[in-house]
C-alpha cells in the first residue's frame, strides 16, 4: 500500500514587530511624513545654522527696517538694524529647546501622578486627582507669568513655569490607561508571581500605556513653544537670549511700518507648531491598534 505524497506546506508568516507596523502606518500618512521632514529641517537649522550663518543676532549690521532681500539681507533688518535671519536661526534653537524641555518635565510630572493614582486608587487617587483638577482650572498663562515674574525670567525658570502648568492632560491619560491595564490578565499573572508594585507599575503596565502618552508628549512640545512665545511677547524672557516670541514682541509696535519683522517669526512659529501637530496626529494613527487594523 503506497503512502500518500507529502505536500509541502508554506511556513506560517512571521509576526511583524509592532514598531515596524507603526512605522508602516505612519508612512501612509502623507501629511505626517511631510511634517516630519519639515520638522527635521527646522531642527537641523537650529543645530547647525549658527555655524553656517554666524552673524550675532544682537549686532546692528545695517540700517533699520531694510526690507527682505535688500542690501544683502535675505529677511531684512529690524527696528535697530539687526539681522532678522540671524534672529530667526538663533531663536529656533531657544524655542525648540524650551519646548522639548518643558514637555519632558510635563510628561514626567503627569506620568508620575497618573501612574500613582491609577495603580493605587482609593485615597491616593482622590488626593492626586483633586490636585490635578486644581492645576487644571488655573489660568495657565497667567500662572506661568506669575512664576516667571516672581522668580526671574531665566530660561530654566521659563521652562519650569511652562512645565509645571501643563502636566494635567498627561496625568489624566496615564491614570485612565493604568486603570484599564491593571485589570488585564497578564498584570494579574505578574502580581500572582510575586512582582512588586514598582515592577508592576514601571515594567509591566507603563510600557503598554506609552502610545497615548507619546502622542500627548509630541503635541505638548508645540504647546510649550506657543507658551514660550507668549511669555516672550509680553517681555517675560531673558533679554540676553533671542527667541521667536521675543523678536515678535520687540517689533510689535512697528507692525504697520515694517510688518515683515513680525510676520516672519510668526510664520516660523506657525509652521513649527503645525508640523509638530501633524506628526502627533500621525503618531496617534500609527500607535492606535484599532486604526492600524484598517
Amino acid at each position: 500500500m503506497s503512502t500518500p505524497p507529502i505536500i509541502p506546506t508554506e511556513p506560517p508568516p512571521q509576526a511583524r514587530h509592532p514598531m515596524a507596523e507603526a512605522w508602516e502606518m505612519f508612512r501612509r500618512n502623507h501629511a505626517a511624513m511631510v511634517a516630519l521632514v519639515v520638522l527635521a529641517l527646522i531642527i537641523i537649522v537650529a543645530i547647525i545654522g549658527p555655524y553656517i550663518y554666524p552673524t550675532d543676532p544682537f549686532d546692528m549690521v545695517w540700517a533699520p527696517f531694510s526690507p527682505p532681500g535688500v542690501d544683502g539681507f535675505l529677511l531684512g533688518t529690524d527696528y535697530l538694524g539687526r539681522d532678522l535671519m540671524a534672529a530667526l536661526i538663533h531663536g529656533a534653537r531657544v524655542s525648540i529647546v524650551i519646548g522639548v524641555a518643558a514637555a519632558f518635565m510635563s510628561v514626567f510630572i503627569g506620568v508620575s501622578v497618573g501612574a500613582l493614582a491609577g495603580f493605587y486608587r482609593g485615597w491616593v487617587e482622590e488626593v492626586l486627582m483633586r490636585i490635578t483638577e486644581f492645576f487644571q482650572v488655573l489660568p495657565t498663562l497667567l500662572f506661568s507669568m506669575v512664576i516667571v515674574a516672581l522668580f526671574g525670567a531665566s530660561l530654566p525658570m521659563i521652562t519650569f513655569a511652562i512645565g509645571v502648568v501643563s502636566w494635567t492632560a498627561v496625568a489624566r491619560i496615564t491614570r485612565s490607561e493604568f486603570l484599564r491595564i491593571r485589570e488585564l490578565e497578564y498584570v494579574t499573572a505578574s502580581r500572582a508571581s510575586g512582582a512588586k508594585n514598582g515592577k508592576l507599575m514601571f515594567q509591566v503596565i507603563l510600557p503598554n500605556a506609552l502610545p497615548p502618552i507619546i502622542v500627548q508628549a509630541a503635541l505638548m512640545v508645540g504647546s510649550a513653544i506657543l507658551f514660550e512665545a507668549g511669555l516672550s511677547f509680553l517681555g517675560l524672557t531673558d533679554p540676553n537670549v533671542v527667541s521667536w516670541g521675543q523678536v515678535i514682541g520687540s517689533n510689535r509696535q512697528y507692525i504697520l511700518d515694517a510688518s515683515y519683522t513680525v510676520t516672519i517669526p510668526g510664520i516660523a512659529i506657525f509652521v513649527t507648531v503645525l508640523a509638530i501637530s501633524l506628526v502627533g496626529d500621525g503618531l496617534n494613527d500609527a500607535l492606535n491598534p484599532k486604526l492600524r487594523q484598517r
